[in-house]
């Protein structure tokens, strides 16, 4: 075997071992490498990937996307190893829909935004941005399933919220810190004291169901005025399920928890239809890609070359 094709064993075991299939992608890097064989090269280039990937003729050129999409992990991969690696651009062929890259807000960063929204006008509007803000990034539910809550489905007293309009129509509980009940119950009653009665747990300025565009427009705002939303970047609501997510990893790495065994209960908690959706956010965050190599480089020494 060349060394390229070592390396490609080496990538492929370490990504299946983070629970990635890779069934398709292993077999187009097969043939990739067997190409740059042929062709003598032992350093990837982008000119020699986008080479290979655009070999098909008379398909569409997102087909020529997903191929070079499977020599550009590897190549991330690879640089890490061998600095004169080039990693092919994202931009070489057209790719439809992807899905974006997390931005990880930092401790700083979601303070900043919880402090902007607290200066929201009126007061209550304030009061409704920060909760469910602060119930995101404590929790990792869904934006939709935050704002479909009602009153009954979160029990303060126990501390559980049960969601009941989830993703796939899977119901499932979510238990809260005691920080995040006080926090819940607090606005919860300045709500029942403007609006009483309400069945909607989140509701408007005007005492209607928060609305998810209403939100939206509401936190862009906030995260352009503390920096998060620019001209080169774009913080979405969603990255705040992100950051739990990633957060409960790092967690589970630093701490030699068993990681396997945490996905499993991660993924649940998320409300993820099969585990590989959760796995992403070790490809998607480099790392937690780190971490988990060198997870693996020590359980199996020598495993990664």
């Amino acid at each position: 075997m060349s060394v390229l094709a070592d390396h490609a064993a080496d990538y492929l075991r370490l990504r299946r071992t983070l629970g990635s299939k890779l069934k398709r992608q292993g077999e187009e890097l097969a043939q990739f490498v067997a190409f740059c064989d042929a062709t003598g090269a032992t350093t990837l280039t982008t000119d020699l990937a986008v080479t290979w990937a655009r070999q098909p003729e008379g398909v569409q050129p997102v087909r020529w996307a997903h191929r070079l999409s499977a020599v550009r992990g590897f190549a991330r991969y690879l640089a890490a190893i061998d600095p004169a690696t080039e990693v092919p651009p994202r931009d070489v062929f057209p790719q439809g829909h992807r899905r974006p890259a997390p931005y990880i807000c930092s401790d700083t960063e979601v303070r900043q935004l919880l402090d902007a929204a607290a200066e929201l006008t009126p007061p209550f509007r304030a009061a409704t941005t920060m909760t469910v803000l602060g119930l995101l990034v404590s929790t990792g539910m869904r934006v939709g399933e935050t704002l479909a809550l009602c009153s009954s489905d979160v029990d303060l007293a126990a501390g559980v919220i049960t969601i009941s309009e989830a993703k796939l129509d899977k119901q499932r509980l979510i238990p809260l810190h005691p920080s995040t009940s006080a926090a819940l119950s607090a606005y919860a009653a300045l709500r029942d004291s403007l609006f009483p009665g309400s069945k909607a747990f989140f509701v408007s300025s005007v005492g209607t169901r928060l609305s998810y565009s209403s939100l939206k427009q509401t936190f862009n705002l906030l995260a352009a005025t503390v920096g998060l939303r620019t001209a080169e970047l774009r913080v979405r609501m969603h990255d705040l399920r992100h950051r739990f997510a990633v957060r409960v990893l790092l967690d589970a790495y630093r701490s030699s928890a068993d990681v396997p065994a945490r996905m499993t209960v991660l993924s649940t908690y998320l409300g993820h239809s099969e585990p590989k959706n959760t796995y992403w956010y070790l490809s998607a965050v480099p790392e937690l890609m780190a971490l988990a190599a060198a997870r693996l480089e020590d359980s199996q020494p020598g495993a990664l070359r």
